[in-house]
């Protein structure tokens, strides 16, 4: 099987950024990680990341892959050479950019495919789809092997023939392991002291090409801009998918799914819609306009307009969370209803239970964070608020206007508040006030 070495340790400065480059996100990932899937999905079984020492990048990697640290020299060339003594033994290295999220596993396998057909030394990516202007060109020999590569920044220094040329190099390769390394070793410091990779094709037996019509391949990640388009892409890829899967988008320019969300089939998505995190929502399902963060949603449960639903927070099948309606950490039964305008921290609401409009939950005295349990088809008065920790037992209910700060047994009404007093002539004695 072959391994795959992915080039992290880039600092990123256009970035304007504290963050290395690589752990950026693209729809809810680093992107970083985004390439060590592409290359799992191509069938590698093995993931080596060169980083910089005390980048933080292993921390966010984990156990996805291996570290080289990247302590001396500089250019790509001696970020590969960070790598040897992991990759030393390795017969099949497939070399990647660790600011290219939108490469595909299907595209890095053809690419594996055709270094195993040709039998050569290395395989280049490479495409004729771009504008070659800032790229390195493929120069083929008459068998339809790599000759070289040559860079065409500066035209005046480039024969007639090689500008004509449009194949272009995408900095993705496959290597035979031992060459590879045997090559480094010869490769000279550039004026500007940096080694690069590409210098090692000149000192190789053999190198072919894999042409492909995907350019987003090619996309990396220099600054924010590119970050926003490559993001662009990435998220239509992601609403694509749930759409060929049994998503219906109504307005799809408008919604924001992150990579790790699963929607089930037959679920409803309207306009204004936010989903993050491992976010899961069930089948049967209709959202509009609503911000939903590490939260689940049970089948054929309703959501929004503008709801808020926070890490935790699990809504059983077939409930509504209706307009203006914000739950943390809570967990809203099977067929119950929080219609409108109210908050619930820390809350445990049971089966058909209805939370009626403006009740809060007082989840927090400054020192704990303490849970409010609302019963089986409970009924709250509008305007509740409920001091936790209480209980509000199945089938009770609560008067309108109430603080409820003890316990409700089952079946019971609740009812915390003032007593109402009526000034008579109140209205005649202010206008006399106000002529004074």
């Amino acid at each position: 099987m072959p391994a795959a070495l992915i080039m992290a340790a880039g600092h990123g400065t256009r970035m304007r950024s504290a963050r290395p480059k690589v752990l950026h996100e693209v729809c809810g990932r680093p992107m970083l990680a985004w390439v060590v899937d592409a290359a799992r999905d191509a069938g590698v079984d093995r993931v080596v990341a060169v980083v910089r020492p005390d980048s933080g990048v292993g921390e966010i990697v984990g156990d996805d892959a291996e570290l080289a640290e990247q302590r001396e020299g500089e250019g790509t060339a001696a970020a590969v050479a960070a790598a040897r003594n992991l990759l030393s033994s390795e017969d099949t290295i497939l070399l990647l950019s660790g600011d290219h999220p939108l490469i595909t596993g299907e595209l890095l396998g053809r690419l594996l495919e055709a270094h195993a057909r040709e039998g050569a030394d290395a395989t280049i990516l490479t495409t004729e789809e771009l504008d070659p202007t800032a790229y390195g060109r493929i120069v083929r020999d008459k068998k339809g092997r790599v000759a070289e590569i040559v860079e065409t920044k500066d035209e005046t220094k480039v024969s007639a023939d090689d500008l004509e040329i449009r194949e272009v190099n995408l900095g993705t390769y496959v290597f035979n392991g031992p060459a590879l390394f045997d090559a480094l070793d010869k490769v000279e410091p550039a004026a500007n002291g940096e080694r690069y990779l590409t210098a090692v094709f000149p000192l190789l037996g053999s190198v072919a090409a894999q042409a492909t019509e995907d350019i987003s391949s090619a996309a990396g990640v220099n600054d924010r801009a590119d970050l926003m388009a490559i993001e662009e892409v990435a998220q239509a890829r992601i609403i694509d998918g749930h759409a060929r899967a049994g998503v219906t988008f109504r307005a799809p320019g408008t919604v924001v799914v992150d990579a790790s969300v699963e929607i089930g089939e037959d679920t409803l998505i309207e306009a204004g819609v936010t989903l993050k995190g491992s976010t899961k929502v069930g089948s049967g399902v209709s959202i509009a306009n609503a911000y939903v963060v590490d939260a689940e949603i049970g089948d054929g449960a309703t959501i929004g307009p503008f709801a808020y639903l926070r890490p935790g927070t699990v809504i059983g099948e077939h409930a509504k969370i209706g307009t203006f309606v914000e739950a943390k950490n809570s967990n809203i039964g099977a067929g119950a209803k929080v219609p409108h305008l109210s908050y619930l921290g820390d809350a445990d609401v049971g089966e058909e239970a209805n939370v009626a409009a403006g009740n809060i939950t007082a989840n927090y005295d400054g020192f704990t964070k303490s849970r409010t349990k609302i019963g089986k088809r409970a009924k709250t008065g509008v305007n509740t608020s409920f001091v936790a920790p209480v209980t509000v037992g199945d089938e009770a209910y609560t008067g309108a206007g109430s603080v409820i700060g003890e316990d409700v047994p089952d079946g019971a009404l609740g009812i915390s508040r003032a007593e109402q007093k009526n000034v008579e002539g109140y209205a005649e004695r202010a206008k006399q006030r106000k002529g004074s």
